[in-house]
């Protein structure tokens, strides 16, 4: 790193760091640093599924499928990325989880780049379930 730029691997990137690129979590001075934006290269074996339901988001979030079938479940709807390019954007106050029904690559940007929001272990239901 040097003179403010940054070259990297997504994927061996994504590897230090939980799939996180770029956002508030990353050291002050790193290129890779931001509070308005937050960029994941997550990669997820077939059957992985976020542990926990996210709600009350502070952020608004674009997923895009990079490659496999991933599904994104918001509350009273599922949506299905299958193709690569497919998307789905939710904004602020959209609860949400997620399953990759196949081994998946998936571009999250999400905004802006807020601390919380750590995972907990145990799945939990939907709202209103």
């Amino acid at each position: 790193m040097s003179d403010n730029v940054y070259v990297g691997n997504a994927g061996e990137d994504a590897a230090l760091d939980r799939g996180w690129l770029l956002g508030h979590f990353k050291d002050p001075g790193d290129p890779r640093h931001s509070e308005a934006v937050e960029i994941k290269w997550g990669v997820h074996p077939r059957g992985a599924e976020r542990a926990r339901w996210v709600r009350g988001e502070e952020r608004t979030a674009l997923l895009v499928l990079v490659s496999g079938r991933f599904r994104v479940d918001v509350p009273g709807r599922s949506v299905l990325l299958e193709r690569q390019g497919d998307y789905v954007v939710w904004g602020r106050g959209v609860d949400h989880s997620w399953c990759a029904e196949e081994d998946s690559v998936v571009l999250t940007v999400r905004w802006p780049s807020v601390p919380g929001h750590a995972v907990p272990e145990a799945r939990q239901e939907p709202p209103g379930s």
